[in-house]
């Protein structure tokens, strides 16, 4: 099995979701084994997307060092490694990835656009060997061995349309188009304003998130999926967990995850070589693994 990247440059432009400016987006293709490389055009400065560099989680998954940042990196991730690619470069011209419209779809169609360009060099992946967990007191999110990998995610929220939702995905790029793309991401109204008033979110609107205040859903068309929520945070949890350098062999599961405890779990998995393998992907272990990248 070999390694890809795109097989042309594909560029747009979106709105930042916290300062709200249009930022111009280009992916780019480049050589094997370079994996997912930022690069900020503005600053002439490259980000690998690897968890030494995630320098923040709070609300987003911000990877940078001491010369700047780039926020908001999830669900252009989850887009990339959904599409089972592994070598990129992301050209911005500020300090976030565009939202779009809250989900990863329109990063869906611009890889479709550029298409996918099989290199000479053999895919790596990394398989977990024994279970790995973080913690921080209900909340928790693990992985175990899987040669299926699957995404157990619940959620509990005290609210009369979130409530308690669960949701298993099964890993292949087929089903990550049809399940897990087109959910986008969410907050609560209260919360927005309070971010307004500290100048974040200011991109935000109900073109790209699901909005509810204490009662009700405020977008005019609703929910794509009735668990649209979880969903969502499958689709977080796939970018975040993609910073481990290399497609992950392993079943996630995860109750009220979130960008935090992933990154944790990717640095807890790293931090002793007995929890995983690199593995090349070539002859009966690609076959074994084929069905994950179909």
């Amino acid at each position: 099995m070999q390694q890809t990247t795109i097989k042309k440059a594909v560029e747009s432009v979106g709105i930042g979701l916290h300062k709200g400016e249009p930022i111009k987006i280009t992916l780019e293709p480049t050589s094997a084994n370079t994996g997912i490389v930022f690069y900020r055009k503005d600053l002439g400065v490259s980000y690998k997307a690897e968890p030494k560099n995630v320098i923040n989680t709070q609300m987003a998954t911000v990877i940078g060092g001491k010369e700047g940042y780039i926020s908001t990196i999830e669900h252009l991730l989850s887009a990339i490694s959904g599409y089972g690619i592994d070598n990129i470069r992301i050209v911005l011209d500020a300090n976030e990835v565009p939202v779009m419209d809250g989900s990863a779809i329109s990063y869906c169609m611009m890889l479709d656009e550029a298409g996918i360009q099989k290199l000479e060099d053999h895919k790596r992946a990394i398989i977990i060997k024994k279970e790995v967990q973080v913690t921080k007191g209900e909340k928790f999110a693990k992985v175990t061995p899987s040669k299926n990998p699957k995404f157990d995610f619940t959620i509990k929220f005290d609210h009369p349309i979130i409530g308690e939702q669960r949701y298993v995905f099964e890993f292949s790029k087929s089903s990550f188009i049809e399940e897990i793309a087109r959910a986008r991401t969410f907050g609560f109204l209260k919360d927005v304003q309070m971010l307004r008033a500290n100048n974040l979110a200011l991109g935000g609107s109900l073109d790209n998130a699901v909005v509810i205040d204490d009662t009700r859903i405020l977008n005019p068309e609703g929910l794509r999926f009735k668990n649209e929520f979880v969903r969502h945070k499958i689709l977080d949890a796939i970018g975040d967990l993609s910073l481990i350098g290399a497609p992950l062999m392993a079943d996630y599961t995860s109750f009220a995850g979130s960008h935090e405890l992933n990154h944790e779990l990717t640095v807890a998995i790293l931090s002793d070589v007995k929890n995983y393998e690199i593995v090349t992907l070539k002859g009966d272990l690609a076959l074994e693994y084929q069905k994950v990248f179909a």
